[in-house]
C-alpha cells in the first residue's frame, strides 16, 4: 500500500500540492481527476521519487520515501512503471530499443534475453514484430502502446499514467483504456492513472480521487462520484462530458 499524509510541495510562491491525504490499496486502479493545474501530475512526480515534498510523508510498503538513501529509492523505483503523457520515445532508437533500454542499462541479461522480453512485452500491448520500426513512424496511440510496453520491461508492481490517452481518438481512447483494464487484471499490478478524460473513469477505475485546489477532495468509487449531490462535482462532471462530447 502507498499511504501520502499531508503531502505539501510548493513551487515559488504557488502552493501546488496543499496538504493531500492518500491511501492507495494493493492491487486497486485508482484514476486521479481534477482541474488543469490542480497538481495532478506533481502527486505523481513525488510518488515515484522525481520531486521532493516541503512536508508530509509518503509510506511506501512501510517506509517514508524522504528518509531513504539515494540507493534504497531507486530499488522502488524499479517496482514503477511510468507511461509518461508524450510516450517520451528516443527518436533515434528503434522501438526494439526503446522497450529494452531498462533492460540493457540496468541489468546484467544478455541480448537475446532483452530481444525475448521486448518481444513479449510488444505482444503484451497488442504491437507484435514491431521492434524494427522507429517513433517517426508510429501514430499517437502506437507511440503510447511502446511506452508502456517500456514500463512494463522491468515487470513492475505500479503504474503510473500521466494522461494516457490525451491527444487520442475516442476509438483509440477506448483501446487504452481497455489495456490498463487488463493489464490490472492479467498482471495484477497496481495502477495509478492521471486523466482529463471523464470517461476513463468509468472504464477503468476501482476508486477515484478528485483533487482541488492542491489537496484531495473526494475519493470514493466511481458510482459514488456520479450519485453525488455535491455541486462542485457535478458542476466539474458537467463541463468534462461537455467538452468531450463536444
Amino acid at each position: 500500500m502507498i499511504e501520502i499524509k499531508n503531502l505539501k510541495i510548493a513551487f515559488g510562491s504557488k502552493q501546488v500540492l496543499n496538504g493531500v491525504n492518500l491511501k492507495i490499496e494493493t492491487g486497486e486502479t485508482l484514476v486521479i481527476i481534477g482541474r488543469s493545474g490542480c497538481g495532478k501530475s506533481v502527486l505523481l512526480k513525488n510518488i515515484i521519487g522525481l520531486l521532493t515534498p516541503d512536508e508530509g510523508e509518503i509510506i511506501f510498503e512501510g517506509k517514508n520515501l524522504a528518509n531513504m538513501t539515494k540507493k534504497e529509492l531507486y530499488q522502488v523505483r524499479t517496482k514503477f512503471g511510468f507511461l509518461f503523457q508524450g510516450a517520451a520515445l528516443f527518436d533515434s532508437m528503434t522501438v526494439g530499443e526503446n522497450v529494452g533500454l531498462f533492460l540493457k542499462e540496468n541489468t546484467n541479461k544478455s541480448k537475446i534475453e532483452i530481444k525475448e522480453v521486448v518481444a513479449e512485452k510488444l505482444e503484451l500491448v497488442g504491437l507484435p514484430n514491431t521492434e524494427h520500426m522507429n517513433p517517426a513512424d508510429l501514430s499517437g496511440g502506437m507511440k503510447k502502446r511502446v511506452s508502456l510496453a517500456r514500463s512494463l520491461a522491468s515487470n513492475p508492481e505500479y503504474i503510473l499514467y500521466d494522461e494516457p490517452t490525451t491527444g487520442l481518438d475516442p476509438v483509440m481512447s477506448d483501446q487504452i483504456d481497455d489495456l490498463i483494464k487488463e493489464l490490472a487484471e492479467k498482471l495484477k499490478v497496481t495502477s495509478i492513472v492521471v486523466t482529463h478524460d471523464i470517461f476513463s473513469v468509468y472504464d477503468v477505475a476501482d476508486k477515484v480521487a478528485m483533487m482541488h485546489e492542491g489537496q484531495i477532495y473526494f475519493h470514493g468509487t466511481p458510482k459514488e462520484l456520479v450519485e453525488t449531490k455535491d455541486r462542485l462535482i457535478r458542476d466539474f462532471l458537467h463541463r468534462s462530458e461537455k467538452t468531450i462530447n463536444n
